[in-house]
């Protein structure tokens, strides 16, 4: 049976909500393109902010701040976004320079001036010990308790009090460094 015209429609649960919540669109793009710092992601964390609003409308108060309600959505999304973000392992890929020593050892080779054996033999125990000494002290304990040490991760991070991730992070790093300081000895630019 059709409503006759003098009978008001009911609107669905949440209608008068979903209009009024779409009314701060611009004031949750600001502040997603604040904390961001990129178009594409504030987009992406605006819309989970209506996604999860429209999803639990119930807990919403009517007669209290709106726009407040779902600003602090929105901020709690952000900091879940950066927890997973520091949970997830780092997937950058691989860039040229963590292929610096292989490929001046290679060039080397290439120009006739080394082979794999001279190189090794070029290397003194000097060289190793001036090029970890030229590796930035941070890093360079990492390395040395880690690939020299053979400590954990979790042993190196509990000595140096710092987080297992900054370990990992800084014997990266401090690697990079090595093998370019290795490179720059072996085969001189």
């Amino acid at each position: 049976m059709r409503p006759m015209a003098s009978e008001p429609t009911q609107a669905a649960p949440g209608a008068d909500l979903a209009r009024d919540a779409l009314a701060h669109a611009d004031a949750l793009y600001g502040l997603a393109r604040y904390l961001t710092r990129n178009a594409a992601s504030a987009e992406d964390l605006v819309q989970e902010t209506y996604a999860r609003a429209f999803r639990s409308w119930r807990s919403f108060t009517p007669g209290t701040n709106l726009r407040a309600w779902l600003l602090r959505i929105l901020t709690n999304l952000n900091i879940d976004r950066g927890r997973r973000k520091q949970r997830a392992p780092d997937e950058q890929p691989l860039e040229e320079s963590d292929y610096f020593l292989y490929n001046r050892l290679e060039q080397a080779s290439r120009d006739g001036n080394a082979d794999e054996e001279r190189v090794v033999e070029r290397l003194s125990q000097d060289d190793i010990v001036g090029a970890l000494s030229a590796v930035p002290h941070d890093f360079r304990d990492v390395v040395v308790l880690v690939d020299i040490g053979d400590f954990t991760y979790a042993d190196a991070a509990q000595i140096l009090d710092i987080p297992i991730g900054t370990v990992m992070s800084r014997l990266h790093r401090g690697r990079r460094i090595l093998k370019t300081n290795l490179a720059n000895t072996v085969a001189p630019a």
